[in-house]
């Protein structure tokens, strides 16, 4: 019987002392994989420590853009950023929250962490597009039909909206069913609509309904806009009405398929 080859006596060799070594490259790469798990574990508590328990990263600064009518320090006393606490700690929601809260005036503010020392608030004031006389004062209401400010001098440009609604018959109907917000609302909606060379004009809104609209201008001309709806159409009614007529008076859009002027 022929003996066994070298081959076989290797094979039992090697199973009678054991497994096969494991070949270097994949010992090396086994403590390249162990050596980067330690140095991840060291980073991450290297980084926990520096955000959490460092002095290096704590609120040294707040700085205020964007203001116009209110000033930086009304916004960082209402804002009342915790000082020496941890940046990543800061309750930038808690903060947002406090300013729309205590300063009205303000429509949006981003709170931003700029590393390591300061927390930025990057406001966006609310401006008016119509005033309400009120007590010899004014208050200012914005783009969304927010009342959100009470002065004693009113902006320049900034047209008065009057509310003429009567108590009693349609337009009582209408301001039980509407509710003086909505009107407001709708007013707001008027002026944003009106083209820009009349809307620079334009002194007073007056709203005697939902749909009986109407616009003062600063040369004494009157605009009958009707309700809010179909804005675009009626603003490019009034202009091409103005053009024709410019020595019109009175202008009627409330149906902006047929225009009418009046008045010379």
């Amino acid at each position: 019987m022929a003996g066994s080859t070298t081959a076989e006596r290797g094979e039992r060799r090697r199973g009678a002392s054991g497994p096969p070594p494991v070949p270097r490259s994949r010992r090396r790469r086994l403590r390249v994989i162990v050596v980067l798990a330690v140095a991840l574990v060291f980073l991450g508590s290297g980084t926990f420590w520096l955000l959490y328990g460092s002095d290096l990263v704590r609120v040294e600064r707040v700085s205020v853009s964007g203001t116009r009518v209110l000033t930086p320090a009304q916004v960082r006393a209402a804002a009342d950023v915790p000082l020496g606490e941890q940046l990543i700690s800061v309750d930038a929601e808690a903060i947002e929250a406090r300013l729309v809260r205590e300063l009205p005036r303000i429509d949006t503010v981003d709170v931003v962490r700029s590393w390591p020392h300061e927390i930025e608030l990057k406001v966006t004031e609310r401006t008016p597009v119509l005033l309400v006389e009120k007590g010899g004062k004014f208050v200012e209401v914005d783009r969304k039909g927010v009342r959100f400010a009470t002065v004693s001098r009113a902006p320049r440009g900034v047209p008065l909206l009057e509310l003429a609604v009567s108590r009693t018959g349609s337009a009582a109907a209408s301001l039980r069913r509407f509710g003086e917000d909505r009107l407001v609302r709708e007013a707001v909606r008027v002026a944003g609509a009106v083209p820009d060379p009349v809307a620079h004009a334009t002194r007073g809104v007056k709203v005697r309904s939902y749909d009986a609209i109407s616009l003062r201008l600063a040369d004494g001309r009157t605009v009958d806009w009707g309700s809010g709806e179909r804005g675009a159409a009626k603003a490019r009614a009034l202009t091409a009405l103005m053009k024709t007529a410019p020595g019109a008076r009175h202008f009627d859009v409330s149906v902006p398929t047929a225009p009418a002027s009046s008045g010379s």
